[in-house]
C-alpha cells in the first residue's frame, strides 16, 4: 500500500498532528500529508512556471468536479460549481433565485448563521417573509415535519433552507421527508452540507435536494476557502446571474489568446452553475480540496460513518456516567458524525474544554455543547485516552 492511501482507524497520514487525539473535524480539519503535497506542487509550479502552470491546474479543478458530483450524488460534473465556501455559495443563491415580492422562506432556529444571514439578506432586499421553524423539533418523531407542512399550507413558500446536520447537537435532518414536504408545496430544498459531506452519506438525487453547498476545511479535510455549490439542472435557467464575472461568460478567455478584435462584452452567461465562478479564485485552495477528497472516496463515506459511529460508541457511556446528557438521538437516521453533550450543571464546559485540551485532546464547545467529531483517521484505541482525560477533568472541577 502506498504511503499516501489513506486507512480507516490511522493517523500515519498526519505525522506532524501534535494533539494525541484530534477531535475538532467538525471544526477545522488538520492537512494530512497528500493534501500538504497537493498543496506545495500547486506552489512549486506556480513558483516555476507563473502563468504556464494555470492550465495544468485549471484541468485538475475539471477532476475535482467529478470527484464532488460523485461525492454528493450528482449526476454530472457540469452541475457543480467551486466556490471559495459554503458562506460563498449561498450568497451566490441568495442573490441570484428569482424572488418576487411576498414570496416566503423558511429558516431554522438552531442553525449555524452561515445558513441564515445570506437569506435574511435577500429578505431585506426582496421583501421576503421569513417562517421560522427550531431544529430541534426534527429528531425522529418529533413536530418538526408536520410544523413544515403546516408552515408550507400557508403558501407562497419558495424556498426552505436546512443543515444537513446542527453544527451543535449533531442532530441528522429528515432530508428526503423535507423535501418531499417542500415539493409537494411547489417550493424547493437549499441544504448546507458542511457538517455532513465527507462523514455522512449524501445522494442529491435520491434525496430530492433542488440546491447545494458545502465548504472543505471539515469533514472533508482541505483548506478554508474552497467548497463546492451544486444546483440540480432543471433549476439553473432559472437563476438571475446576479454575481456573474468576467469569466461567467461563455468562451470567456479567447479574447486573451484569438488575436485582435475579439473583445467584447456580450458573450452570454453560461447556463450551468459554474457561471457563480465569476473571477480567479485560488489553485491552491482547490487542489487541496481536490487531493482530500481523493482520500474520502478511496475510504468510502459509508465506511467512514461506521468508523466514526464506533468510535461515539466507545466514548459515549463513560461521559453519560459522568453526568454528560447524550445528544444523540436513539433512531440511528438522526446521528452523524458528530458527538454533542450537554455538561451537568456542576461543571464549566469552558473549563472541561481547556483542561482536555491541556491534556493533549483537542475537542469544541460551541453554544453549550461539548462536541466530539472523530474522523476516519481517529484511531479507535484512542477512545480510552479520551476517556481517561475526561474523567481525570471532571474529578480536578468537582475536587
Amino acid at each position: 500500500m502506498s504511503e499516501t492511501h489513506a486507512r480507516l482507524g490511522e493517523r500515519d497520514l498526519f505525522e506532524d498532528l501534535e494533539a494525541r487525539s484530534y477531535l475538532a473535524h467538525c471544526a477545522v480539519a488538520p492537512l494530512s500529508r497528500p493534501v500538504r503535497a497537493a498543496v506545495e506542487r500547486a506552489l512549486g509550479d506556480y513558483g516555476r512556471l507563473g502563468l504556464g502552470a494555470v492550465g495544468p491546474w485549471v484541468e485538475e479543478r475539471g477532476r475535482l468536479r467529478t470527484r464532488l458530483a460523485r461525492l454528493i450524488g450528482a449526476g454530472r460534473p457540469e452541475d457543480v460549481a467551486l466556490t471559495g465556501g459554503t458562506t460563498a455559495g449561498i450568497v451566490a443563491l441568495a442573490q441570484c433565485l428569482p424572488w418576487r415580492p411576498g414570496d416566503a422562506i423558511v429558516l431554522l432556529r438552531g442553525e449555524f448563521p452561515t445558513n441564515v444571514t445570506p437569506w435574511l439578506q435577500a429578505a431585506r432586499q426582496h421583501g421576503l417573509d421569513v417562517r421560522w421553524l427550531e431544529a430541534e423539533d426534527f429528531r425522529p418523531g418529533g413536530p418538526g415535519l408536520e410544523r413544515l407542512e403546516s408552515t408550507l399550507r400557508e403558501g407562497a413558500v419558495r424556498l426552505v433552507a436546512v443543515s444537513a446536520v446542527q453544527f451543535q447537537s449533531g442532530l441528522a435532518m429528515p432530508l428526503a421527508a423535507m423535501a418531499d414536504l417542500a415539493h409537494a408545496h411547489g417550493a424547493l430544498l437549499f441544504v448546507d452540507a458542511i457538517q455532513a459531506a465527507g462523514v455522512t452519506p449524501i445522494d442529491v438525487r435520491t434525496t430530492g435536494i433542488d440546491l447545494l453547498a458545502c465548504g472543505g476545511h471539515k469533514w472533508l479535510g482541505a483548506l478554508e476557502g474552497a467548497g463546492f455549490l451544486y444546483a440540480a439542472p432543471q433549476h439553473v435557467d432559472t437563476l438571475m446571474p446576479n454575481v456573474a464575472g468576467w469569466l461567467s461568460h461563455e468562451d470567456p478567455l479567447g479574447f486573451l489568446f484569438g488575436g485582435p478584435g475579439l473583445l467584447r462584452y456580450d458573450r452570454p452567461i453560461r447556463a450551468r452553475i459554474d457561471f457563480v465562478e465569476g473571477g480567479s479564485s485560488s489553485s491552491v485552495g482547490f487542489a487541496a480540496l481536490s487531493a482530500a477528497v481523493e482520500l474520502v472516496e478511496e475510504l468510502g463515506v459509508e465506511a467512514i460513518a461506521r468508523h466514526v459511529a464506533a468510535f461515539h460508541e466507545r466514548v459515549a457511556p463513560a461521559l453519560v456516567a459522568l453526568g454528560f446528557v447524550d445528544g444523540r438521538t436513539p433512531e440511528p437516521e438522526g446521528r452523524s458524525g458528530i458527538l454533542s453533550f450537554r455538561p451537568p450543571p456542576d461543571l464549566d464546559l469552558s473549563a472541561v474544554r481547556l483542561g482536555l485540551a491541556e491534556r493533549g485532546v483537542v475537542v469544541t464547545a460551541p453554544d453549550g455543547w461539548l462536541r466530539i467529531g472523530p474522523h476516519w483517521c481517529t484511531p479507535l484505541a484512542e477512545a480510552e485516552l479520551v476517556t481517561a482525560a475526561v474523567h481525570e477533568v471532571c474529578a480536578l472541577l468537582r475536587a
